[in-house]
């Protein structure tokens, strides 16, 4: 059982063997000439997940959106949203709306002018346009501003805008490619949540594609990471964070300090990696059943390692270094360790006292620990 957003405990629907995926994408791959997009991805996704594809410039997240929404063909495989054969459907057809990055908006109309012409070119009665334009208002809080025009608004009202005029056809599926990149830093950080907080009130199914890992860790209910045309890990944020299965996403999720090494003791309860480039051995709290003497890598958040002046007692999973570079940022500092082995190490602390006397500085001699359940063992 997990904790859902509303906080009532309910089986998630990926881990209910009774669940039916809303959209199944089954052993597709798109080829432009020699070139390989997407390789042979399936995926399942369900009814109201606010799913992300995230990945690099170039992965292919962009064109698998597309083939979802119509505008690029299939090479080889199958989509179905809510048990019906995309393939061969047209854009317009489709259950699917796509919102694009640029938001598109009419800027000769007002905002409800906006939102209601979908519905209008559909033929849909006056009534009941005027009717689904005032709920998705509603919905995106911008009642107040429906007589304005774009050029009158903030770059995250004419996201909202965009949204409902994507919503108010009520598709099964909203398609986002980099729905927040036009925003600057702040107001991005702000419209995640908005963007959260209108897809569970419409109970539409969204799918985002980002390259950026803290919106899409912020957004999603799972995350499906891309590399070169393929799905090489589907989770939770917590599970993409926490377990990586991989050094590429171990590596692109956030930061990480990757050490290599090499199985001398795997027992079902814990495991001891030898490592040059750590300087110690690392001693992990859980089994691996891999051959004596394989080579592995293990993979330490910054934020789960401690920095101190005085050894700690234990020789494993401590290593000890010079400290080389300090980035201030408020709340917490980041600090680059060089360890004896060479390596570099990042770290970083919460800044719990405001007296800069106490806190390690620069040229300083550490120590750096972490617990046994920190390090995740990383076989390729």
């Amino acid at each position: 059982m997990a904790e859902a957003r509303s906080g009532v405990q309910t089986l998630e629907p990926w881990n209910d063997p009774d669940a039916k995926p809303y959209i199944r994408i089954q052993n597709v791959s798109k080829k432009f000439g020699d070139f390989v997009a997407v390789n042979n991805v399936s995926l399942d996704i369900y009814q109201n997940e606010l799913f992300c594809l995230l990945g690099g410039s170039g992965c292919g997240k962009s064109t698998l959106l597309r083939m979802l929404a119509g505008f690029e063909n299939l090479t080889n495989g199958n989509i179905f949203i809510d048990g019906v054969d995309m393939v061969g459907i047209p854009p317009y057809d489709r259950p699917a709306n796509m919102m694009f990055q640029s938001y598109a908006l009419f800027p000769h109309m007002t905002v409800e002018g906006n939102i209601a012409f979908g519905l209008k070119q559909d033929r849909v009665p006056k009534t009941e346009i005027n009717k689904r334009v005032k709920e998705m208002l509603d919905l995106v809080q911008l009642g107040p501003f429906a007589k304005r025009r774009p050029h009158q608004l903030s770059g995250g009202q004419r996201q909202r805008v965009a949204l409902a005029r994507a919503l108010v056809k009520q598709p099964k599926v909203l398609l986002l490619d980099e729905p927040l990149g036009a925003l600057d830093k702040k107001l991005r950080e702000e419209t995640q949540f908005e963007l959260v907080n209108i897809q569970e009130g419409s109970g539409v199914t969204f799918i985002v594609v980002t390259h950026d890992q803290e919106e899409a860790m912020t957004l999603s209910t799972r995350i499906g990471v891309m590399d070169k045309g393929e799905i090489v890990q589907v989770g939770t944020p917590t599970e993409i964070y926490e377990y990586p299965d991989s050094r590429f996403v171990a590596d692109f999720i956030g930061s990480v300090n990757m050490f290599e090494g090499r199985i001398i003791e795997d027992e079902a309860d814990h495991v001891r990696i030898a490592s040059d480039e750590a300087g110690c051995n690392l001693f992990i709290d859980h089994g691996l059943s891999t051959t004596p003497g394989a080579k592995v890598w293990v993979a330490v958040r910054p934020e789960k390692i401690s920095l101190s002046r005085e050894k700690p007692n234990g020789e494993e999973n401590c290593t000890t270094g010079r400290v080389d570079e300090i980035a201030y940022l408020g709340n917490l500092s980041v600090y680059r360790v060089e360890l004896e082995s060479g390596k570099q190490m990042r770290v970083t602390m919460p800044n719990l006292v405001r007296d800069a006397a106490e806190r390690i500085t620069w040229d300083e001699r550490v120590y750096a620990t972490w617990q046994p359940s920190s390090g995740v063992v990383l076989t390729r």
